[in-house]
């Protein structure tokens, strides 16, 4: 496996539309769960929801398609996304 692969990122979602009040932030923290991620989903007072998530880029890419796919509570009309390096500051996904 490359380094690439392998090493801890960071994704920042900004989801946008019906998500806040229906499960959305409960729903993205199980499925960065079963991912195996660390990080946090908070509401933002403009309505939409960030996704922050660390760990591997392959399953954070997985965590970014799913919050895409059309299976989330809530209606999704879109979502922004900006990576960095991970900053090891999460030991858990949590709800904010």
């Amino acid at each position: 496996m490359s380094t690439e692969q392998s090493s801890s990122v960071r994704l920042t979602a900004w989801v946008e539309g019906s998500v806040q009040g229906v499960g959305f932030r409960w729903w993205s923290r199980s499925r960065a769960l079963e991912l195996g991620l660390v990080g946090q989903a908070r509401n933002l007072d403009d309505g939409r929801v960030a996704v922050v998530a660390e760990g591997p880029r392959a399953q954070c890419d997985k965590l970014l398609a799913l919050l895409r796919g059309g299976t989330t509570p809530g209606t999704v009309a879109g979502v922004a996304e900006q990576w960095t390096d991970a900053k090891n500051t999460f030991n858990t996904f949590s709800e904010a």
